[in-house]
């Protein structure tokens, strides 16, 4: 098992972007934000858990999950979010440590969107945090989640501040469409490999 490195950034940041040219220089990337979305739907603990906290409304007859309820259910009500990010969380970094302990590259990457807020960045050797301008941001995330302006102001009001982040991060890439993406991940890459 090599390095394990953690990416993070905001919403619309362009972590995704990232993770792929990783990908393509033959990096392992676990993204925890899909696993966290299979673990809600394949988990039995998890699942039980949900629909306890929740409700039987969490999930249709089908046994897929509710998004729409579950999302009316938390977003805007903090302690409800907690006991979600309570139950959802651990299975995701579980799931994200029994991977970590197979990958032989020499070293891997952890795409979470929320990896200093959970602290799960304290089990990793290194953190990169994507930025980008928050007017870039807001618009990337209208364009491709076809949603409002004030919506994804909302959502960017509630999560961790860039400024926080990058003072618990140890490598910043700037995605503001002015600096070029390659050269910075390739000078990451280098860095890794050489650590």
């Amino acid at each position: 098992m090599g390095l394990k490195i953690g990416i993070t950034g905001g919403i619309g940041a362009g972590k995704s972007i990232i993770c792929n040219i990783f990908k393509v220089l033959g990096i392992p990337v676990y993204n925890a934000d899909q696993e966290a979305k299979d673990i809600m739907i394949k988990s039995e603990e998890v699942r039980t858990a949900l629909t306890e906290t929740f409700g039987k409304e969490t999930y249709f007859e089908d046994g897929s999950l509710n998004r729409v309820f579950l999302s009316s259910k938390v977003f805007g009500d903090e302690a409800q979010l907690k006991l979600l990010n309570g139950i959802v969380h651990p299975a995701v970094i579980r799931a994200g440590e029994e991977w970590s302990q197979k990958q032989t590259a020499a070293y891997s990457l952890k795409e979470a969107a929320l990896l200093f807020e959970t602290g799960s960045y304290r089990q990793l050797d290194y953190t990169i945090l994507v930025t980008a301008p928050e007017e870039i941001r807001i618009a990337r995330v209208v364009a491709r989640d076809h949603t409002d302006e004030a919506k994804v102001r909302d959502r960017i009001s509630k999560q961790m501040s860039d400024k926080e982040k990058s003072e618990l991060a140890d490598f910043i890439v700037i995605n503001d469409g002015i600096q070029p993406l390659l050269p910075q991940v390739l000078h990451l890459h280098q860095q890794f490999l050489t650590f």
